[in-house]
């Protein structure tokens, strides 16, 4: 494991540098004041709100704290720790009502009580993919999870009409967001400075015009690895750099690795590198120890996800 870390290893003082020279000069290209950043409790928006302080200081820096009923309760005490912590401003704006208006909760429990009749505000739900893709062979279908309140947990596999009513519905929650970072970005003549990593860029793991509706992505060339160490690195507050990575985006708390990578993690990063770089199978046997099925499987499932959400990458088509 400890070669495995070196091929990810970052200069953490050197990088700190680089991205700061390019939070400073993006925000003169585009004559902007400051920074808005999405505080959600987690690591990448602690290290992107981290290096706009170390960029452009702790009073051109806001933090911005969006909680929903269904957000987990951590989410909301970690990110008001960190704001405390770094000294910035900061604002909290609970988005339930805004996603009330809108039908969001509606529009998505309609789906789920067709399919679990008896399902009410009690129960707790999440959709989940197959476990570890290093174990086993399995498509990519979705399974809706829900906990009844009392622990009692029912499953069923969702058909592709019942998985996009529910993810589309779950997406305003993100585009909200982006919503409300630009509101106060453009009051403040600020920028809205984005929270994506390199893991969750190459992989689609993110909502167009929601967290991926921003001005600057400055962490989006690190792996999640990589943010995690420059994590360490800028002092983010420890039950951060503790905390599962979450979407955080379902009453019923779901890792990213069970929502989208089926991969924790510290292999994750391992095998997109390789992927990215084209290293050969036995190279990579050699390293992770892996079987060459095994390794096939990720590459496939890596190709698949990075095909199928190129458009979210790209500026919208045009004839221009």
């Amino acid at each position: 494991m400890n070669v495995i870390k070196e091929f990810l290893k970052i200069d953490c003082d050197r990088e700190i540098e680089r991205i700061s020279e390019f939070i400073r000069q993006q925000m003169l290209s585009f004559r902007r004041e400051g920074a808005v950043v999405g505080l959600s409790g987690g690591i990448d928006s602690a290290v992107s709100a981290e290096l706009c302080v170390r960029a452009l200081g702790k009073e051109k820096v806001l933090g911005l704290i969006l909680p929903e009923k269904e957000s987990n309760p951590l989410s909301k005490e970690y990110a008001l720790k960190h704001a405390q912590k770094m000294g910035i401003r900061f604002e909290i704006v609970d988005i339930t009502p805004t996603l009330e208006a809108f039908g969001t909760y509606q529009k998505r429990d309609v789906i789920i009580k067709s399919l679990f009749p008896n399902y009410d505000e009690r129960c707790k739900i999440k959709i989940v993919l197959p476990g570890d893709i290093l174990s086993r062979s399995a498509l990519n279908f979705f399974t809706l999870l829900i906990d009844d309140g009392s622990g009692k947990i029912a499953s069923i596999r969702l058909k592709k009409e019942e998985l996009n009513g529910i993810v589309a519905a779950t997406d305003t929650k993100q585009r909200t967001r982006m919503m409300h970072l630009y509101y106060f970005a453009e009051k403040m003549n600020y920028f809205v400075c984005g929270t994506t990593n390199r893991s969750e860029m190459i992989q689609g793991f993110f909502v167009k015009y929601g967290d991926g509706g921003v001005d600057i992505e400055p962490i989006a060339h690190l792996y999640k690895t990589q943010v995690f160490e420059l994590g360490h690195s800028l002092g983010v507050t420890e039950e951060i750099l503790s905390r599962i990575p979450s979407p955080d985006t379902f009453s019923f708390p779901v890792s990213d690795e069970e929502f989208y990578f089926r991969l924790p993690y510290e292999k994750l990063d391992v095998l997109l590198y390789a992927w990215e770089n084209k290293w050969s199978y036995r190279k990579l046997k050699e390293v992770m120890g892996l079987k060459e099925e095994q390794i096939r499987r990720a590459f496939q499932d890596f190709d698949a996800k990075h095909k199928r959400t190129r458009h979210l990458r790209n500026l919208p088509a045009s004839l221009l």
